[in-house]
């Protein structure tokens, strides 16, 4: 039986049921696995006292430190995220919350290996508990975990040294591999892990027409899934979406481009066919995806987008930018095409597909390799090798 402690500050809880789903859904499928026994540690980073009565920062207060969420026992202890200090003493503080609560769960779970599932600042605190309780650890790297704490100047060198500290590394992409080798850790320690879609429930659509016709949608259909966030790029995509005369473009996300996108949609004139949907719950995602004809994001950086392999898994064809792992997931034109960050290219290519679509079940055969089964499996060899290294 491997025993595996998982550690991820980025994990849904009661009060934001869609942060870090995929780490969940991946820890799920891990503790499911018949020759694992595994203890999830999810801490909640929260300013100082003050200002911990605060917004959101309240509601996070208010949750448990221990609970079995969906059915796997995780902890929740706190520590304390400094503001404006751009990242610095997030690491160090984390580490100093853990030791006790890993202490104790040590007295009764004598775990193996620590498997951290963002690389900051998780990694670094990892690297160090690892140290401690003489036991392996393996960190994933997702996206900004990389692009921007491993570049940013307060934490750019703790990346760089816990990626090269770890037993082993995650990435959830070739090109993701390639930067963290760029940033100084060492290829042989990287293992390409690609995430998974829930292919029960991300399936195409019966009757695609009819799905529109549920959303209010007479005629073609766009969808953009993401944070607004600028890096994400959706006001390109509503600028090609703008550009092309009875297409409906639905973005749902929330964040602080928010406004500038309404600014953005009332300056074009095109409030009628372009909405903003808000944050909408991972589980409604896949009736929505299934009836669009395109799904489109303009990020400038990925690692290996989820909704990309969401949206082909429900026959979906994809745009998107040349990010990340883009060429690993379109990897013939039935997937939709891969383009430069322009209004003007972002909608010739969401043009083409709308002239002369791939068939659904085209489209749904390039996400078949993208399975939660494959990526436990992937996972649990990783984790196992470095166990039966250290020992």
């Amino acid at each position: 039986m491997l025993r595996i402690l998982t550690l991820s500050t980025l994990f849904p809880d009661a009060t934001r049921p869609n942060f870090g789903v995929f780490v969940e859904r991946q820890t799920l499928g891990l503790a499911a696995h018949p020759d694992v026994s595994l203890v999830a540690v999810a801490p909640v980073g929260l300013p100082p006292r003050p200002l911990r009565r605060i917004g959101h920062y309240a509601r996070l207060g208010t949750l448990p430190t221990r609970e079995i969420w969906k059915g796997v026992d995780v902890h929740r202890p706190r520590f304390t995220a400094l503001p404006f200090t751009k990242g610095r003493y997030h690491a160090a503080a984390l580490e100093r919350a853990l030791v006790p609560v890993l202490d104790a769960i040590r007295a009764d779970f004598a775990f193996d290996v620590i498997d951290a599932s963002f690389f900051f600042p998780d990694g670094p605190a990892a690297v160090a508990l690892g140290k401690r309780y003489h036991v392996p650890v393996s960190i994933k790297a997702r996206g900004s975990d990389i692009h921007h704490w491993g570049e940013a100047p307060a934490t750019a060198a703790q990346v760089r040294d816990a990626g090269q500290g770890a037993a082993g590394l995650l990435a959830v992409s070739k090109a993701m591999k390639a930067d963290m080798v760029t940033l100084g850790m060492p290829a042989d320690r990287i293992t390409v892990h690609h995430t998974g879609v829930d292919q029960d429930r991300f399936r195409p659509a019966a009757d695609r027409t009819a799905a529109k016709a549920k959303l209010g949608v007479p005629g073609p259909l766009v969808i953009a899934i993401g944070g607004l966030l600028p890096r994400k790029g959706h006001n390109i995509v509503v600028e090609a979406v703008a550009a092309l005369p009875g297409v409906t473009l639905l973005i749902a996300g929330h964040g602080p481009a928010r406004a500038h996108l309404e600014a953005l949609i009332a300056r074009l004139g095109v409030g009628d066919r372009i909405r903003l949907l808000g944050a909408l719950p991972h589980a409604d995602l896949p009736e929505l995806i299934a009836a669009a004809d395109v799904s489109a994001l303009a990020s400038s950086s990925e690692g290996l987008a989820n909704v990309w392999v969401e949206s082909l898994a429900c026959g979906t064809p994809i745009v998107i930018t040349d990010a990340g792992g883009a060429h690993e997931v379109v990897r013939s034109p039935d997937a939709g095409r891969v383009t430069i960050g322009d209004p003007l290219a972002f909608a010739a290519a969401i043009g083409a597909l709308l002239a002369d679509p791939p068939t659904q079940a085209a489209t749904r055969a390039v996400a078949a390799p993208f399975t939660w089964e494959a990526n436990t499996a992937a996972l649990y060899e990783h984790l196992t090798r470095l166990v039966a290294d250290q020992r």
